[in-house]
């Protein structure tokens, strides 16, 4: 298969992502959690379609977790995957009955779906989980944990848990947002929109809002950040 275009230059960086932390192995079953966004559908295509010319066979498994919030994706994405040929697996959670309206948010969103995903998993076989963060979502995280958390500290490109029994990868950790937005036009992909009310005034969002305003005095600013967590001067910390 041919790449061009916003895809090829995606490819590359997630080739590039994948050597760097030696993500990837000959033989590797994969889930790839699917959310519906832009992220994570341009994450499943451009894996599947390296397979086609990269040197080694892995094997990938589209996984949705429905939390059963209303207007659920679930029917949208199992069309699109038959559609498309991919392997996948509906995960649906039943979180929301014995959950209180105020208590939800991002932390419980993310830790409910990253709970579901690891239980299809350990259950499939397929035990390293990909997940559609980017260089944006790092970067943010780099942020939140600084600001909020009062730590030093991001999203790890690879990260084993359980004592290996799971391992995450994040393999478009070198790729910008703007990059995946040029792709799904591109590819006339669809993307389903976060059903969260609260999406646009989480302390994410606001971490955003702050880097694209520091991009207008300095464009490199994304990519300072990002290379600042790996160039810590530890003479100079307390």
């Amino acid at each position: 298969m041919l790449i061009e275009g916003p895809e090829f230059y995606i490819s590359k960086k997630i080739g590039k992502a994948i050597a760097d932390y030696d993500m990837l192995r000959d033989g590797d079953k994969i889930s790839v959690a699917v959310s519906g966004g832009k992220d994570s559908l341009t994450l499943l295509k451009v894996l599947n379609d390296r397979r086609s010319f990269v040197p080694i066979k892995y094997d990938l498994l589209a996984v949705h977790v429905d939390l059963g919030f209303p207007k659920s994706h679930a029917k949208r994405l199992e069309k699109y995957f038959k559609s498309e040929g991919y392997k996948y697996h509906i995960e649906k959670v039943d979180v929301l009955r014995h959950t209180k309206k105020k208590d939800i948010n991002c932390f419980w969103c993310s830790w409910n779906r990253r709970r579901a995903l690891f239980e299809v998993a350990n259950r499939s076989g397929y035990k390293k989980v990909a997940l559609g963060h980017h260089k944006d979502d790092i970067v943010e995280t780099i942020l939140l944990n600084l600001f909020f958390q009062g730590e030093v500290s991001a999203m790890s490109p690879k990260q084993k848990l359980f004592k290996g029994a799971i391992t995450i990868i994040r393999p478009m950790a070198y790729v910008e947002e703007r990059e995946i937005g040029r792709f799904v036009r591109k590819q006339g992909l669809e993307p389903l929109a976060c059903k969260c009310p609260n999406s646009s005034l989480s302390n994410r969002a606001r971490m955003g809002e702050i880097i694209r305003g520091l991009e207008k005095i300095n464009p490199a600013v994304k990519t300072n950040i990002f290379r600042a967590i790996k160039r810590i001067k530890k003479d100079y910390l307390l």
